[in-house]
């Protein structure tokens, strides 16, 4: 597998703005001052994406008790997204970023083992980035189930 750019604690968080699930556009910049997760998911309505949303829905008030906000991103258009959020009654932000340019620079895209098989795709992945904008956690090649309690833990809420 070829080397790809991985985040670590410390790094700058690249900045981005992308589309939401209602096409409004929301920048990392917008947040400055809090904490916040944000997590890459290979799509929307899928099982393993959907556990992991739902997992972060249910434990909204935890993130957001301690200060941090949560924020999704994936390759969904921004209609996909929204019917996303309407079936499963989310309640923070899901990005669209089609062209998987923001996935790429955070390292969550790219070479992954899929059944035993290198293929390109949307690397499962969590970062926290503190108020000052820099990566406090990186977390890549998460498991969808399971994944939001781990965090959790790790960040003693």
């Amino acid at each position: 597998m070829s080397e790809q750019k991985r985040l670590s604690p410390g790094d700058p968080a690249p900045e981005f703005t992308l589309p939401d699930s209602a096409g409004n556009p929301v920048s990392l910049a917008d947040f400055r001052g809090q904490s916040v997760v944000v997590y890459f998911y290979p799509a929307a309505g899928t099982p393993g994406c959907t556990k992991q949303a739902c997992d972060f829905r249910d434990n909204l008030a935890e993130f957001n008790a301690a200060g941090m906000r949560v924020l999704g991103i994936s390759p969904d258009k921004p209609a996909n997204l929204a019917t996303f959020v309407e079936a499963e009654g989310l309640t923070f932000p899901l990005l669209s970023d089609p062209d998987k340019t923001v996935l790429a620079e955070w390292g969550a895209f790219g070479e992954k083992k899929n059944y035993g098989r290198v293929v390109q795709g949307v690397i499962r992945s969590t970062f926290v980035v503190d108020a000052e904008g820099k990566i406090s956690t990186a977390q890549y090649n998460v498991k969808a189930t399971g994944h939001v309690a781990k965090l959790r833990r790790d960040l003693d809420l």
